[in-house]
């Protein structure tokens, strides 16, 4: 194929029939003359507050927008820097659980939320009984004594009374913080132990992948050891008459029951109060506490929602995510489009392949959300969804977690749909959104992010702080945004600087290791501090996954960098399947296939088998846990790992 062609490009109706569309002509209708993606970009990076001040009027945003967008505000560490001091819409009030019940009263009968299990299980609500179960709940917080400044948190699945809470928490004007209950006591201790949660919701267990698994030891431990703590609310999940776990918790059934539906009162706070907690992976220390505030959070995500993912009222939005990972945040916000949240819980290929597929059918899903290692995982079982029922409703398919390569988008349109918009996403916990994702009015290239975000002045820099094009550097940020987080919890502004403004001068540098195109978009190669350096050369550990995971035998694989003297040897773990064995042919067939694709340097010193990768708790690799290992340091923090124990494998298998 010519890489120089788009994969897939709009029609002209459907240009003509998006959002970022009549964005434009609302824009034009104040002189100016827009009549692309790239001119609209250029605009909004020129004129931020313009945008700004367009987008909440656009998006039909709730509240008090206040009379300045943007103001310089105190440094937060060191001297003053604009673009990460830059303090958004100063004196705006809202509230965002709001804006995301505003349609209730529009379409009171239309869906909010239609949720599965693997099991089987299903539920569907309407915007009224989302509205009326938000106001119980809501009436329960208060006689927690829950007002704004508390957090509540929540340890369970992606179940529908989880979005209720979270509604009812931040009606109030407290902070949210969840996480998924596949991580252990200690791992949640590290979490919500930081920001004392005064309200915890849990459930009586779940089920993966065919699995039962009990919450009520974890849910008693917690209960115990989480300082502040002063009420638990438990979700009777997978069974209806589960005892709390303590007398002295609250069951969520008779939580609901016990109040009447009235009227919502939503709090007014302020556009930059704190709404969520996000973690760091807690890989290589301490999970750090990322806050994120109210109005940069909603903002961005209308924007990146109705802009860039061409959301609309009445549509049906599905993303795999757990509660855990910041994509739950960036899914439930679609509610504020008036989008149907479509949700799912369980194993991806539990009972089979077809399962998300299946949903997506009779949802009548319009943008399904997934990872790329998902959509390898179908690729490498032969399974072709378009050969199991047709998908008339589906219009955009968006991918994050890791680097979506160029075959995957051959597999998306020639075994999901040929008539798509495929967005490759990539931003992070850290902002809470995207830096680069999709537009629905521009073609899509293969193996590309379509372009930066709207209002987000995103390039390429080397080493020494400049900006290029068309080779790999550093994915930085060059101004300000209203989502960059306030900082970290209980932080002076010092962790916040080191993180992620101590490298370039008041530039946001963000740690993906990537490529501008020609055509403007962006090729991504993985994590700078997992890039590979054989020889003195940068290898993206992409480059090898892409080519090593298609081999017939393996499952997945790693590489890491084991330091010798004065250099760096690329040194490969692979995942095989049921009946396949690392013999001296598979290692041959790796190493040809990498020295043939790529290059000599990719080829590894050392090839080993292990019964599983290492990743964190959302499936993402661990990349510098395995390099510690291998290099005979100790890891951190275990606990942020879903699969710890195969660390001791690799040091096991290394030492032989």
């Amino acid at each position: 194929m010519d890489k120089s062609e788009p994969i897939w490009q709009p029609s002209t109706e459907r240009i003509a029939q998006a959002n970022i569309t009549r964005f434009m002509e609302r824009l034009n209708q104040d002189g100016l003359n827009l009549d692309s993606y790239s001119a609209l970009h250029q605009w909004s990076i020129e004129h931020p507050q313009r945008f700004w001040h367009q987008t909440w009027a656009f998006c039909g945003v709730v509240g008090s927008q206040g009379s300045e967008v943007s103001i310089l505000g105190d440094p937060r560490w060191q001297q003053s820097q604009p673009n990460r001091d830059t303090q958004w819409f100063p004196d705006a009030t809202l509230n965002y659980a709001e804006n995301l019940l505003k349609h209730a009263h529009q379409q009171p009968n239309a869906l909010a939320i239609w949720f599965e299990n693997e099991q089987g299980a299903q539920a569907q609500y309407t915007w009224k009984t989302l509205y009326d179960e938000v106001s119980r709940v809501q009436q329960w917080l208060i006689a927690c004594g829950v007002t704004k400044g508390d957090t509540v948190a929540a340890y369970t699945p992606y179940l529908p009374e989880v979005v209720i809470a979270m509604l009812a928490a931040t009606s109030l004007g407290a902070t949210w913080t969840s996480t998924s209950p596949d991580f252990g006591v200690e791992s949640v201790l590290e979490r919500f132990g930081q920001v004392q949660p005064k309200v915890l919701f849990t459930c009586d267990g779940y089920s993966f992948n065919g699995k039962h698994f009990d919450m009520s030891e974890k849910n008693r431990a917690l209960s115990q050891q989480i300082k502040g703590l002063k009420e638990v609310c438990q979700i009777n999940y997978v069974s209806t008459d589960s005892a709390p776990t303590s007398s002295s918790h609250h069951n969520w059934q008779e939580v609901v029951s016990s109040y009447q539906a009235h009227p919502i009162e939503f709090a007014q706070v302020s556009f930059n109060d704190p709404l969520f907690v996000l973690y760091s992976s807690g890989t290589t220390g301490k999970p750090k506490c990322i806050v994120h505030s109210v109005g940069g959070t909603l903002l961005n995500h209308l924007k990146e929602h109705q802009l860039h993912c061409d959301i609309k009222p009445n549509e049906r939005v599905f993303y795999y995510t757990t509660c855990g990972w910041m994509m739950w945040n960036w899914h439930v916000s679609s509610l504020a489009s008036g989008a149907c949240l479509v949700i799912f819980d369980g194993s991806p290929m539990c009972p089979n392949p077809n399962v998300l597929w299946d949903l997506a059918q009779r949802a009548n899903v319009n943008l399904f959300g997934t990872s790329a290692k998902y959509l390898e995982a179908l690729e490498k079982a032969s399974f072709k969804p378009a050969e199991h029922g047709s998908l008339p409703d589906l219009k955009t398919l968006c991918s994050t977690g890791s680097v979506l390569y160029p075959e995957q988008f051959d597999f998306v349109y020639q075994s999901i749909k040929s008539d798509l918009h495929l967005a490759s996403i990539s931003g992070g916990t850290d902002i809470c959104g995207c830096f680069v994702l999709g537009n629905p009015i521009s073609p899509v290239f293969r193996g590309e992010c379509q372009a930066a975000a709207l209002a987000v002045d995103v390039q390429v820099f080397n080493s020494q702080g400049e900006a290029i094009t068309e080779q790999r550097g550093e994915l930085v940020c060059c101004n300000s945004i209203p989502n960059f987080p306030n900082g970290f919890w209980n932080d002076n502004g010092e962790r916040y600087h080191d993180t992620y403004w101590s490298r370039f001068e008041d530039t946001w540098h963000h740690g993906d290791d990537v490529k501008q195109s020609t055509n403007g978009g962006y090729v991504f190669y993985g994590r700078r501090d997992a890039t590979l350096n054989p020889g003195g050369v940068r290898i993206g550990t992409a480059e090898i996954y892409q080519q090593v995971n298609h081999i017939q035998g393996i499952v997945d694989s790693i590489a890491v960098g084991k330091e010798t003297e004065r250099n760096e040897q690329i040194w490969l773990f692979v995942q095989l399947e049921s009946q396949h064995e690392l013999t001296e042919s598979l290692r041959k067939t790796i190493k040809s296939q990498l020295k043939a694709a790529c290059s000599p340097r990719h080829v590894p010193s050392q090839i080993f088998a292990i019964s599983d990768i290492p990743k964190t708790r959302s499936g993402k690799l661990v990349e510098l846990a395995v390099k510690q290992v291998v290099n005979g340091k100790s890891v951190e923090n275990l606990g942020a790992i879903a699969n710890a124990e195969v660390l001791e494998e690799i040091k096991r298998v290394v030492l032989r």
